[in-house]
């Protein structure tokens, strides 16, 4: 199997690619469009500012190479985010896979949120034999409300999606590579899809 994380410069893909070696797999890192495209998994990771990661990809061509994509694709944090219709985040238009607008979290809540929280109301393969309430790790201080698309329900200050899926795209604002044992049964799910 073929995994390729997206190498635009905008990641913490080393614990990525770690976390998909301790299941027994390799993963290359590239930003090659033709690589991406012939791959049989896609991770899109993301840690940073919406507008500049955006402009690493449209700089890249990746911006029109993602959204065609076929195959299993997890977009991961802010990787979900850019896979949105837009992001208040330096008030940046998304690639649009996913029919959401990302918020800021309000004033009455510390930003970032970090740390562990549950997620709930799971919607999908992606959460096979995951239990409701398990713990997850969280770092953002924006947010996909809930939409037609939401998979995977948290709660700071509101409800708000914690994982989307679409076809064969699927974005989890958590991260999956830093969630212990939950979220190393995410990514096993994942390479199952």
């Amino acid at each position: 199997m073929k995994i390729v994380i997206v190498n635009y410069g905008a990641g913490n893909i080393q614990s990525i690619k770690f976390a998909i070696k301790r299941l027994g797999h390799d993963a290359v890192l590239s930003h090659n469009t033709s690589e991406i495209q012939q791959a049989d998994k896609v991770i899109f990771p993301g840690v940073g500012e919406a507008s500049s990661a955006m402009k690493k990809l449209v700089a890249s061509g990746l911006d029109k190479v993602i959204p065609e994509l076929k195959q299993p694709v997890l977009g991961i944090c802010l990787g979900m985010q850019l896979m949105c219709n837009s992001s208040e985040e330096g008030d940046t238009k998304g690639l649009g896979i996913f029919d959401v607008d990302v918020l800021r979290f309000s004033e009455r809540v510390k930003v970032p949120q970090i740390g562990w929280n549950q997620i709930s109301n799971l919607k999908s393969d992606l959460f096979t034999n995951i239990a409701a309430k398990e713990h997850i790790y969280l770092v953002h201080s924006f947010y996909a409300p809930l939409c037609n698309e939401t998979i995977a329900e948290s709660e700071y200050d509101l409800m708000y999606s914690a994982a989307l899926g679409k076809d064969n795209f699927y974005g989890t604002q958590f991260h999956p590579e830093k969630s212990s044992v939950v979220g190393e049964n995410i990514l096993k799910n994942f390479l199952k899809l």
